[in-house]
């Protein structure tokens, strides 16, 4: 009995199995903050931010258990091949994350801890530097109003008037005829000299008269629905 308790120590020491979870913890942690704090879309989850720590963890479990073990690594695959995991992430950037949080766990589990330290630290700052820049944006417009007006009436001209004194360009999205034909909805993407104008193009629109049902939609291209 005693020869088989201590055998599982013979391959590594307690303590620097205790290291790996603790280095492994503590940076999957920090990959996890950076997440929490550069996340921009709309479908925020606390269990992959969780997922990632744990998923650290369990990968730095499977590599001291395999160690330099051939046999013991072709089992540990082919038990995981059992296990279906049919959770959809809906951005890639999620699941890039969660592989970097794993390849934390791997590299502590082997004892790289340069190696898991160093990759994390210039993954976090290629993060930070991407949240900071507008890499990978294509802006084209600012917003999208939505109005209605009688028709047949000079509201539409005046509404241009108002578009092209407030906003560098825009461009009519939809046209339809409402109310058997005596409304007219309009759908306009803007682009705004200043993004901030977009309450007072609001306000000079509502001073047309006949105009109502104006709506500003937002289209920040940073967050994804």
């Amino acid at each position: 009995m005693q020869t088989l308790l201590s055998y599982g120590f013979e391959q590594i020491e307690w303590q620097v199995g205790l290291l790996s979870f603790l280095i492994a913890f503590l940076l999957s942690s920090l990959i996890a903050i950076i997440y929490e704090r550069t996340f921009q879309g709309l479908s925020y989850s606390r269990g992959l931010v969780q997922s990632m720590i744990l998923g650290s963890i369990v990968s730095c479990l499977l590599m001291i258990a395999i160690g330099d073990n051939i046999a013991r690594g072709i089992g540990i695959v082919g038990s995981l091949a059992i296990i279906r995991f049919r959770t959809n992430l809906r951005d890639p950037r999620d699941l890039v994350f969660l592989f970097a949080s794993l390849g934390i766990g791997v590299s502590c589990g082997v004892q790289s801890y340069a190696t898991a330290l160093i990759g994390t630290i210039i993954f976090c700052l290629i993060v930070f530097v991407l949240y900071i820049s507008p890499f990978g944006t294509r802006r084209k417009h600012d917003g999208l109003v939505r109005f209605q007006i009688p028709a047949g009436t000079q509201g539409s001209a005046e509404v241009a008037n108002v578009l092209l004194k407030y906003t560098k360009n825009f461009v009519l999205v939809t046209m339809r005829s409402v109310a058997q034909g005596k409304i007219v909805d309009y759908a306009y993407q803007v682009k705004l000299y200043n993004p901030g104008d977009n309450i007072t193009l609001i306000q000079h629109l509502e001073r047309i008269q006949g105009i109502h049902g104006i709506t500003y939609t937002n289209q920040e291209a940073t967050v994804e629905v």
